[in-house]
């Protein structure tokens, strides 16, 4: 089985004694996906809870439906923008779900939670003397230690040392320990390799939920992220022929996995994976280091289905950190108002993280390689927002100056308006096929999977459409734990 639901009677029954002393009961899919069905009881005491706050309720905000407010919001319409087309400079519409509405920030919240609930209600994870281990390059960590605090587990936090100071100046208040591995966010190989080293200290003493190979993640993105897209072209009232593409950084695979789900409603969709020029591992069995923070490189993750993705874009990390400058310097906003830019679109612009420019970025340009017109719609995600990394716009100054109006002439029609299909590959099935063998050095020489498996990822017409088969499985799980908390 991809996920582990077998049940350990001895660890579930101190999970649920944890749980009812702390007060904490676990919100299903089915709730994450219409948070229309949590209880009144739940809603009143959201009421009072910050965004942020680490308050086991919060677990209920995990989905893409809360109302976009810090303090006291409950459940609306999905959180979504439009890239205006005096940012794009494409012909096609450009949706992007918005992260940073979740608790603590970021999406990784959810695909945290759903390797950690399901490992509650089974037992499997033992929240009393077990350690909850979260290697990243980004998120998955920050979501992981928060889902750890909410649920009073401990926490070990796994980053490369070059993140964000952000990332780490908030972990060190929630998480239980925070490691700091050699490099950048592409060097991933020493983040397993303190996994390893971990485990061989502290053994049973810990867990380790491997965000690139935890199908759980594959999971939350499949059913959470991928029914509120098409939840929002449903709203837009877009027609199934023109939902063309839906783009997204590779990073765990995770994300990568709500354009399976959007590709069984609309099978002529292109699945698009984005990654960072200066790695082009999909692209061109390349390595390197880059600065578009969380994605992650120089692998191709177990839980990305290879089989499913449609094309590889590379995006120049320059025109990524160039156009989160002018986002978020006063005379870059300024210059994109002359350009016609809308009060309410600028104001959005501080929902554009790093990663999400480099998604954006990369939408643009599949809009332009498709030749893609206005009725036609690209999907993107924005993993969380300019708050996450407000001390590069610091370095950044330093090391170039204030953003002034010639900058952002330069960077306007640089960065954005000069994208273009270069970098850019649409994948034949043996194209598929090397890609997806790559995953052999990685996963079963270093990291343990099988010869066996590696080729049902490949061959096996069920391995990927049977994972969300256990969604039901997972409910019940937490449905029938969540009433011996309450009995």
């Amino acid at each position: 089985m991809l996920i582990n639901l077998n049940v350990n009677p001895e660890v579930r029954a101190k999970n649920v004694k944890r749980c009812k002393e702390k007060g904490i009961l676990l919100p299903t899919f089915k709730e994450m996906i219409d948070p229309s069905l949590v209880s009144e009881d739940i809603k009143k005491k959201l009421d009072n809870t910050g965004l942020w706050d680490v308050d086991p309720v919060n677990l209920y905000r995990i989905t893409w439906h809360n109302e976009p407010v810090s303090k006291g919001g409950e459940f609306g319409g999905v959180n979504f923008l439009e890239v205006p087309r005096e940012i794009s400079g494409v012909k096609a519409r450009i949706i992007a779900l918005c992260g940073k509405w979740f608790p603590c920030g970021v999406h990784k919240v959810g695909a945290t939670y759903s390797c950690l609930a399901p490992a509650l209600a089974s037992g499997t994870f033992d929240s009393v003397d077990q350690q909850a281990v979260w290697p990243s390059t980004g998120n998955y960590c920050r979501g992981g230690a928060y889902n750890s605090a909410l649920l009073g587990c401990q926490s070990i936090a796994i980053l490369p040392e070059e993140m964000s100071q952000e990332r780490f100046n908030w972990l060190q208040s929630v998480a239980g320990e925070v490691i700091a591995t050699p490099g950048c966010e592409s060097n991933v190989k020493e983040i397993f390799d303190k996994c390893h080293e971990l485990d061989a200290e502290r053994g049973n003493h810990i867990v380790i939920f491997n965000q690139f190979e935890q199908f759980e993640n594959y999971l939350w993105h499949y059913e959470v992220t991928g029914r509120a897209m098409a939840e929002v072209l449903k709203q837009l009232g877009v027609k199934d022929e023109n939902v063309k593409a839906y783009v997204s950084a590779t990073g765990s695979g995770g994300t990568l996995a709500a354009g399976d789900y959007l590709k069984t409603l609309y099978p002529n969709i292109k699945i698009v994976a984005a990654e960072a020029l200066q790695c082009p591992t999909l692209l061109r069995n390349g390595f390197g280091g880059h600065r578009i923070e969380g994605i992650g490189d120089k692998h191709v993750p177990w839980i990305h289905n290879v089989k499913n993705t449609d094309m590889i874009v590379a995006v120049d990390d320059n025109d990524c950190m160039d156009a989160y400058r002018l986002f978020n310097e006063p005379e870059g906003l300024k210059y994109l108002a002359s350009k016609g830019v809308k009060q309410e679109d600028l104001d959005n612009l501080s929902l554009y993280g790093i990663s999400g420019v480099g998604n954006v970025l990369g939408a643009m340009k599949v809009a332009k390689f498709y030749e893609l017109t206005e009725e036609d719609v690209v999907f993107t995600i924005l993993t969380d927002s300019s708050e996450m990394y407000t001390s590069r716009i610091k370095e950044l100054e330093e090391k170039l100056g204030v953003c002034d109006h010639d900058d952002s002439v330069r960077i306007y029609y640089q960065a954005l308006m000069s994208q273009n299909i270069a970098n850019m590959k649409e994948l034949g099935y043996y194209d598929r096929l090397a890609i997806h063998n790559l995953k052999y050095y990685t996963w079963v020489e270093q990291q343990g999977k099988t010869y066996e498996e590696i080729n049902r990822q490949w061959y096996d017409k069920d391995y990927w459409t049977d994972i969300p088969k256990l969604t039901a499985k997972i409910d019940k799980l937490i449905e029938e734990f969540n009433a011996d908390i309450l009995a």
